[in-house]
């Protein structure tokens, strides 16, 4: 059995992640500290090249010198997970749900956090031990998903993730959602301290 409650204290400064896809270490490491800076103490760095996984590195080296922690995305491999771990990461998000990538996950030491998009993946990742889900593409979803999967299940904590930004953030955790997770959006240098706005 996995567990993954950890992410109620990762989460606990803000509801809000930056995902920081594709900027190369100096960008992330740039992008990171301005977060940072702004409250938004959660921040993932997706593995999909080893230029990514350098950037996972700095910026989880700085993170670690001001107390922090930072995870890594777009795990689908129990080898991505394994370098997410020597990268420093400290948790691991999918876009998807696969059980021997959250049980080598949760073997290494770092809590998962899955993407679901269907009841019956819910299902299986709660029953996995799950109870944070990475709702994924959430924009795709719709605000009305987290209202309907709360009924069968109300245990589940999800992290609205795709599709999300400062016009649409406020909806998305109205509609029940723990947390909004923005990525692509970061690329526009006001939306971080507009995300940042929504919570002060």
């Amino acid at each position: 059995m996995t567990d993954n409650s950890a992410f109620g204290e990762i989460f606990a400064d803000a509801p809000l992640m930056a995902i920081l896809r594709g900027m190369g270490a100096e960008r992330s490491l740039a992008v990171a500290t301005r977060a940072w800076g702004l409250g938004i103490t959660a921040v993932e760095v997706p593995v999909q090249t080893t230029a990514d996984v350098e950037a996972l590195r700095v910026v989880a080296d700085a993170a670690r010198e001001r107390g922090l922690i930072v995870g890594a995305g777009t795990v689908v491999t129990v080898e991505q997970v394994r370098l997410a771990k020597d990268a420093g990461a400290a948790f691991t998000v999918s876009p998807g749900f696969d059980v021997e990538v959250v049980r080598g996950s949760h073997e290494a030491g770092l809590p998962a956090l899955p993407g679901v998009a269907t009841a019956t993946e819910a299902q299986r990742a709660l029953g996995e031990g799950l109870t944070w889900l990475k709702a994924f593409p959430a924009a795709v979803l719709g605000t009305g998903w987290f209202p309907a999967m709360h009924g069968p299940f109300p245990q589940a904590q999800f992290v609205a993730t795709g599709g999300m930004d400062s016009s649409n953030a406020r909806a998305f955790l109205d509609a029940g959602a723990r947390v909004v997770a923005v990525g692509s959006a970061l690329e526009d240098e006001a939306q971080l301290p507009a995300l940042a706005a929504l919570f002060d």
